[in-house]
């Protein structure tokens, strides 16, 4: 069994002897960091990033202990987005722990004053299929009373020209009628849920992410009437999961595909999602270190894997620095970047093109032992720890003497076992 080790978004899920789950990451310019997945407290320096003066974008990353609230203004709101998306300021520690930023946009005074009026709300997102850069998540919500003064032209952002999806973006920000949340969820984040040992799956991640934004809007007592979402797997079953998440607050979920181009929230929310992600993209602040600059600079284009400069970045910066493969900007969970850093082994197809810089290749021990080492011994069976009765043959060598030859397990000396003599059924 071998694996690959690689940048910040790489990260190995373990059990210790105790049952607790710990995430080992790598980074190239910071030392080893153990830290337990359960706990929402990571104290990590961040050398490279530098938040805006204007905004300490900390305060975006959501946790158990510390729910993002609304801004208090439109100009506060604005200096969020633009430490976030044009300073490119990613809070320490969502590099290498825990959820990326959520912006909640101050709450439309239209909103304010009607509290028992329901507000319609779309979700939509961007960046969903690239091997490169973040996979943005947005919302959009306004009171529907003030539907007249909610801007015209209104589609599928994904349609429109980036210049028309730059000034409805621009009407958005500046609306004192509409509100907004943004999650973002960088390459490193993407990374490591799928690569853990139960993956996270992206549509899994998705759908949180969608359910984190409505409990957003919901805790900063906004009353939704409607949710339309354009759906991510089955319809229908998406529908069922927010009804039975949110039910009792009478919530009417529209979930369906194309939802973006079908309904005016919707549409709001697919502008808001796909421009963050450009600037965001446009914009990036590489970590690794403070000099740090990648072959070809930035001239990855969309990061699709489908995108010719994406592909030629993403063979020219592969394990240039070893042994960490890519950084962080890229989706290690991703084919193209697993092709990349896998080792090609296979001679025999003329056609195929061994990759210049291939992974580091690491080898567990237990995972060798389970179909025997090269001295052709097996791995000790459970019924070898036992102590064994005295062989009528004496020649004859049994598992405790090979257990014997072989160095102790530390786990055994760090709880304190000895050997094991019977087993007992407990009452």
């Amino acid at each position: 069994s071998q694996t690959i080790l690689t940048k910040s978004s790489i990260s190995i899920a373990s059990s210790n002897p105790r049952g607790h789950r710990i995430s080992v990451v790598f980074r190239s310019t910071r030392n080893m960091i153990d830290e337990n997945e359960s706990s929402e407290n990571c104290d990590i320096e961040e050398a490279a990033d530098q938040t805006d003066d204007r905004f300490d974008t900390s305060v975006l990353l959501p946790s158990k202990t510390n729910s993002v609230t609304p801004l208090p203004d439109r100009q506060t709101t604005n200096a969020a987005l633009d430490a976030l998306l044009h300073a490119s300021a990613r809070p320490s520690p969502c590099n290498v722990f825990g959820l990326g930023p959520l912006v909640l946009s101050d709450i439309p005074i239209s909103i304010k004053n009607n509290k028992d009026r329901g507000v319609i709300l779309g979700i939509d997102e961007a960046g969903r299929g690239p091997v490169l850069g973040p996979m943005t998540y947005a919302a959009a919500f306004w009171n529907p009373d003030a539907v007249i003064s909610i801007p015209a032209g209104f589609h599928d952002s994904k349609q429109l020209t980036p210049e028309k999806r730059a000034a409805l973006f621009k009407e958005i920000k500046s609306s004192d009628c509409i509100g907004f949340v943004l999650r973002v969820l960088h390459a490193s984040e993407i990374s490591r849920n799928m690569l853990r040992r139960v993956p996270y799956n992206l549509n899994a991640m998705s759908h949180d992410a969608a359910i984190q934004m409505i409990w957003a809007v919901l805790d900063a007592g906004v009353k939704i009437d409607t949710c339309y979402v354009d759906t991510v797997g089955v319809a229908e079953s998406y529908k069922k999961k927010l009804e039975r998440v949110f039910e009792g607050h009478d919530i009417e979920f529209i979930v369906e595909k194309k939802a973006d181009a079908k309904y005016a929230p919707c549409s709001a929310a697919s502008v808001v999602a796909k421009e963050a992600r450009d600037l965001l993209i446009a914009n990036w602040k590489w970590t690794e270190t403070s000099n740090y600059q990648p072959r070809d600079g930035s001239n990855y284009g969309s990061g699709y894997p489908s995108d010719p400069k994406a592909a030629k970045w993403l063979d020219n910066n592969c394990n240039v620095d070893p042994p960490f493969g890519f950084p962080d900007i890229v989706r290690f969970s991703w084919g193209p970047a697993k092709a990349a850093m896998q080792e090609d082994n296979d001679s025999t197809n003329s056609s195929r093109r061994k990759p210049k810089n291939s992974g580091l290749v690491i080898k567990w021990e237990a995972d060798e032992e389970e179909d025997g080492d090269e001295s052709g011994r097996k791995q000790s069976s459970l019924h070898s720890f036992m102590v064994a009765k005295k062989e009528e043959n004496p020649k004859k060598r049994g598992h405790l003497a090979e257990l014997k030859s072989n160095k102790r397990l530390g786990i055994f000396n760090e709880l304190g076992l000895s050997k094991v003599t019977a087993f007992v059924e407990s009452v």
